[in-house]
């Protein structure tokens, strides 16, 4: 039943390396990475367009030091997290080989967890060979089992907690001032999500946050001096917001994408919107691990977001 609805998916782990030009100041980074492979749509009897994503992980980077690597503005830490999207035809030749051409996208980031976090994107070709150690079922659909045609529309309810830490930058007379502290950020959020079929659902969500390094400013700025930093009252470091959320389903696997604005707070950092993009693990039926990053008006690196979620009233049926 599995392979009826996600027919041509697959999963499993990777590893890349990258050679810049610019070594000595970025390093010569690896990444470590979970990835997920499937068909979109049948282009030929032997052609399929594919998407392709990986998230992990990726060290041997040189970071930013005012002294010995001034110029590397863009990463201020060792290790990062890893992030790709491909698109790509896939040509079929028999049982085991195809060929395989395409786009993709990386973005290299520490989350805010170190300053600075500029982040760093590529885009890239590719071209490839695929080898199954053991054969495939043909590359047309297989027939849908009619059990499973009428999926149980209905509302789930997911409950998420998650927290994380950041490094935070003020800016003064258009400078991004560091603050060498790291802050405790903490939240939750609660979506109820109408499931639309096996692959989507989308819904509303209430967030509540708590951000230590919301609205901490610095004054008295004198270069070449150590910089104070303040931080105000608790409920300026708390808000609740509400975002509309849509959710890609795969097997194991969740892509989230959600816009929201806060709607009770006292201004400051938490004025504007905010995005979120999340991977849900799947651990047991209801329950998943929740990795996220959250952004401020599409452009301000946030927050990560690392959690546990638990899903209520789960009507969805298991395909395994």
């Amino acid at each position: 039943m599995g392979n009826t609805i996600f027919a041509a998916t697959y999963q499993g782990i990777g590893v890349s390396y990258y050679h810049f030009q610019n070594g000595d100041e970025l390093g010569k980074p690896f990444s470590a990475y979970l990835f997920q492979r499937s068909r979109i749509a049948d282009l030929a009897p032997d052609l399929t367009m594919d998407y392709e994503w990986n998230f992990g992980i990726s060290a041997g980077w040189r970071p930013y030091d005012y002294l010995t690597n001034p110029n590397n503005i863009i990463i201020g830490s060792r290790i990062n997290a890893y992030l790709n999207f491909g698109l790509y035809l896939n040509w079929r030749t028999n049982q085991r080989l195809s060929f395989s051409a395409g786009a993709d996208i990386s973005h290299f980031s520490n989350g805010n967890t170190e300053f600075p976090n500029a982040g760093l994107n590529m885009t890239g070709y590719k071209l490839g060979v695929i080898y199954g150690l053991s054969s495939r079922q043909e590359i047309h659909r297989p027939s849908v089992d009619p059990r499973i045609l009428k999926f149980p529309r209905h509302l789930s309810y997911d409950l998420v907690v998650f927290g994380s830490w950041r490094r935070k930058g003020v800016d003064f007379f258009g400078k991004q001032v560091p603050s060498p502290y790291r802050y405790l950020v903490v939240g939750a959020y609660f979506a109820p999500m109408y499931h639309l079929g096996y692959r989507f659902r989308t819904g509303l969500s209430v967030d509540a946050i708590y951000d230590g390094s919301a609205n901490v400013y610095t004054e008295d700025y004198i270069v070449g001096t150590p910089q104070p930093f303040y931080q105000p009252d608790w409920d300026r470091q708390v808000a609740l917001g509400i975002s509309a959320r849509g959710e890609y389903v795969m097997p194991l696997f969740t892509i989230c994408f959600g816009i929201g604005t806060n709607v009770l707070h006292k201004g400051g950092d938490f004025r504007g919107t905010y995005q979120s993009v999340a991977l849900k693990i799947k651990s047991t039926r209801n329950t998943f691990i929740h990795i996220g990053y959250n952004l401020k008006d599409f452009q301000e690196p946030n927050y990560l977001m690392l959690g546990l979620g638990y899903r209520f009233n789960n009507q969805s049926p298991s395909l395994l």
